[in-house]
């Protein structure tokens, strides 16, 4: 079987979340599996100097409009949260602490965090918001809060974040397919191609 296409992402990134409704339909054309990776974005931005697009000028307004077209084009609900962007450390704790028992059930749980945030514009910050979340596709709530606030799931998420900065992700959403980087949810239909071709 191919090598899996690694799906990097921050809960926090409107790119991430639209890259995450059509995480499926690409592990299906491709024919490989999308491996998710919930990754901390403010060090990926730390290593490669930059900052989020709303603090940039021009580019802020520029992506801001850009997310709403995008929503339109691919038919996605959205809607700018209030907070934006927020520290999804909870979430992506909890994440990573699914993804260790049961990969389905923890893409449920991040498609239902993006729809919280970005179609929703609830605050994913708020533990108690993720552990309502968590109940919501089947996941005992006292447990994902404790996994949430539980120092080796802290530090577990601090590993992939690096281990994906030592690969070159400096942003969300960032794909790996083969050893070859693709940054960008506008940049799913070369990775489908390089997956299916073996690059060029």
């Amino acid at each position: 079987m191919s090598d899996a296409i690694s799906f990097y992402f921050d809960f926090s990134s409107p790119y991430a979340y639209f890259a995450a409704l059509q995480a499926d339909d690409l592990a299906w054309r491709s024919g490989r599996e999308v491996a998710w990776k919930a990754i901390m974005i403010g060090s990926a931005f730390r290593a490669s100097g930059n900052k989020p697009l709303v603090d940039q000028p021009i580019k802020g307004a520029y992506a801001r409009h850009d997310w709403e077209r995008v929503a339109r084009l691919i038919n996605a609900p959205y809607r700018m949260p209030d907070r934006f962007p927020v520290a999804s450390l909870a979430p992506s704790r909890a994440f990573w602490w699914l993804a260790d028992r049961d990969q389905a059930l923890a893409q449920r749980f991040a498609k239902a965090v993006f729809h919280a945030y970005f179609a929703e514009g609830e605050d994913i910050s708020d533990l108690a918001l993720v552990v309502q979340l968590g109940r919501t596709v089947g996941i005992d709530p006292a447990a994902l809060e404790a996994a949430a606030q539980d120092a080796v799931w802290k530090q577990r998420l601090k590993d992939e974040t690096e281990t994906a900065i030592e690969q070159g992700v400096f942003g969300s959403p960032f794909f790996v397919v083969d050893g070859e980087g693709f940054w960008g949810a506008d940049r799913m239909a070369m990775v489908e191609d390089w997956a299916k071709r073996g690059g060029w």
